[in-house]
């Protein structure tokens, strides 16, 4: 983990992360983590001109990179990480992450369903097709 111990200014001595530093250590920009910073996912400290980063900036950044790798809206993760500072028993947080969790595969049930049907259909038109190609003839049932 690419850590430094630093005094900043007017705030406690931590662990802090320059954007730089936080960046490598998620293996992402650092356009994404002020991306996120712009959405108010993360509210780093300032040193001056230069963004500081907690150990609970960096916690909340591994959330909303599990968040959108799961395929959940920044919305989403927002709602669920601002419960977090409301609700120090996180049971409202837990709630809504098992409700959005059981939404989320039912949809993804949904699409792979769909796309097992797709698959299925196109492979019966590459078949119709391939059968036409090595008889000479035009097919007639086109794909739409």
């Amino acid at each position: 983990m690419a850590t430094a111990k630093r005094n900043v200014p007017g705030a406690l001595t931590d662990t802090f992360f320059t954007v730089t530093e936080l960046a490598r250590d998620l293996g992402v920009t650092a356009r994404t983590i002020r991306f996120y910073e712009d959405k108010g996912l993360i509210a780093p400290r300032r040193a001056g001109t230069i963004r500081v980063y907690t150990r609970r900036d960096r916690a909340r950044m591994v959330l909303i990179l599990r968040g959108k790798r799961l395929g959940f809206s920044l919305r989403e993760i927002k709602e669920y990480l601002d419960l977090y500072d409301v609700d120090p028993t996180q049971s409202e947080q837990n709630r809504l992450l098992l409700k959005k969790v059981r939404d989320r595969l039912a949809s993804l049930e949904d699409q792979r369903i769909a796309l097992e049907e797709t698959i299925l259909e196109l492979k019966e038109v590459e078949a119709q097709t391939l059968a036409a190609h090595q008889n000479g003839k035009p097919t007639r049932k086109a794909a739409g």
